[in-house]
């Protein structure tokens, strides 16, 4: 049964199942046939008892928030900034608002073959310097900032503009968040406009799927060849829980 997930998985990119209400124990164990997970480096918002799952929410207990809030606002890539970027991430909904805070998906081999020849050959070989550390201000500001710890652990990461698929063989664009992209290398000042423009031409609306949550959805995409985004919603009206399990990656190669 796995090898059928599996295989839809890698054809489609994203894979989404209905009306689940999985365990921690369920998730942790269905996330695992992906591979090995990988900790998320906030472990604050670590599930107590299960630190494999990660806490995305609004929610307050005592005061505090239970889960990371506003989380993935901007269009990325899970942990590009790493030197290995996670494959697979893995989103369970426990609990969603009634209206908006949708999650948006953009397909990056779509995206790469659409462009032009020539855009192909001029961006063939590049490769992008990524940073956490640039884009936590930018992204989170309603976070505390980063410990000089925090940022000695998170050094910038180099990967190729276009990344051959490890399992399908497949190439995609592979750009990422442009809030985390220092520099393309090798090019000039006036020339790294080019990550915007590849940036904008990845996201049109017809590369990207739109995903309405459900109570019970879990849905898995593969962070190769797939960029996402989450849109806001009312959170002083509505709650959003969603329990995260995230899949450990290899090296991107051109």
């Amino acid at each position: 049964t796995f090898e059928q997930i599996r295989k839809i998985w890698l054809d489609h990119n994203i894979i989404l199942f209905r009306g689940q209400d999985l365990s921690p124990e369920q998730q942790i164990a269905f996330s695992r046939h992906f591979g090995e997970i990988e900790m998320h480096t906030l472990s604050a918002y670590h599930m107590s008892g299960h630190p494999e799952i990660f806490i995305n929410s609004n929610l307050l207990r005592d005061g505090k928030p239970v889960g990371a809030q506003k989380s993935g606002r901007a269009w990325h890539s899970d942990s590009q900034f790493l030197p290995l970027p996670s494959s697979a991430t893995i989103l369970h909904a426990r609990e969603v608002p009634n209206e908006e805070g949708d999650t948006l998906y953009a397909n990056m081999y779509a995206a790469f073959e659409a462009l032009p020849e020539a855009t192909k050959s001029r961006i063939a070989g590049l490769r992008g310097v990524y940073s956490r550390v640039k884009s936590w201000a930018i992204n989170y500001p309603h976070r505390e900032p980063l410990t000089e710890e925090q940022k000695a652990a998170l050094p910038e990461a180099t990967h190729p503009i276009v990344r051959t698929h490890p399992e399908t063989g497949r190439k995609a664009l592979y750009i990422g968040s442009v809030s985390e992209l220092v520099r393309i290398v090798g090019l000039s000042e006036d020339e790294q406009s080019l990550a915007q423009e590849l940036f904008e031409f990845a996201t049109d609306c017809r590369f990207v799927y739109v995903h309405q949550w459900g109570v019970g959805d879990v849905i898995v995409w593969d962070n190769r060849c797939t960029m996402h985004k989450a849109n806001p919603f009312d959170e002083e009206r509505y709650i959003r829980l969603m329990h995260r399990t995230t899949i450990c990656g290899d090296t991107p190669v051109p």
